[in-house]
């Protein structure tokens, strides 16, 4: 049965707002694609008691996050979240956006490092064509469950995840942790940008018990309705 889905709102997901919604005492959150570590730094600002567990694929990212970030509170590990347990492709982003400044090619000196993923670049080649995906490597991949149930077997506060159209495997190979978790953040296309990309309808589908608290144009922020234990 189709759900309703609210309309697009612009708002800002603070850390003032998170803290409102999940509450300062959070103690496990998993960023999944952390890529240089700016988001990982806003949540442990946000939730000074959390352990933040941070996941980067991309060996360019991932090394300037180990340089950026240093915390007994960050815990990162240099793999993806997936569907499957083992090494799977990972195609890798390059290039830089149109009207190249010092500044973009200082952040990025081995070309654009935000958009790669597990999944095939599809709709993502048209759309933004000075993204290119010339290169792919072989990386670690765990599925959540996988993973969770070594280093978060518990309660998870809250999972941020950037997967460049992997997100449906989130719910697909981590339904266990999915429903021990209490919100999620995670971008969505109705486009399909990556091959095998869910639209919300469907990302919503997968996860019955969650619900939409904001929907913004590209990201959805959700609340677990089930009891988390």
């Amino acid at each position: 049965m189709a759900r309703d889905i609210p309309p697009v709102t612009n708002i800002d997901i603070t850390g003032a707002i998170l803290q409102k919604l999940i509450g300062v005492d959070a103690t496990t959150i998993l960023e999944v694609g952390a890529h240089h570590g700016d988001h990982t730094v806003a949540l442990m600002q946000a939730f000074p008691r959390a352990t933040v567990h941070s996941f980067e694929p991309d060996p360019r990212a991932f090394a300037v996050h180990r340089k950026m970030v240093n915390s007994p509170r960050s815990k990162l590990y240099q793999m993806a979240i997936g569907g499957l347990n083992g090494r799977a492709d990972f195609h890798m982003s390059n290039g830089l956006p149109p009207g190249e400044t010092d500044l973009l090619k200082k952040n990025y000196p081995e070309g654009w490092d935000q958009s790669g993923s597990l999944r095939t670049p599809k709709g993502h080649l048209e759309k933004y064509p000075w993204c290119k995906f010339t290169r792919k490597i072989s990386v670690e991949v765990r599925t959540l469950d996988t993973w969770a149930s070594k280093h978060a077997p518990g309660p998870i506060d809250f999972i941020w995840a950037d997967m460049q159209g992997a997100e449906g495997d989130l719910a697909t190979a981590g339904p266990k942790a999915i429903a021990r978790t209490r919100f999620l953040y995670c971008e969505y296309s109705n486009e399909e940008l990556y091959e095998g990309e869910p639209s919300l309808a469907k990302l919503l589908e997968l996860m019955p018990t969650f619900e939409v608290v904001y929907r913004l144009p590209g990201d959805v922020l959700l609340r677990n309705t089930a009891p988390v234990a």
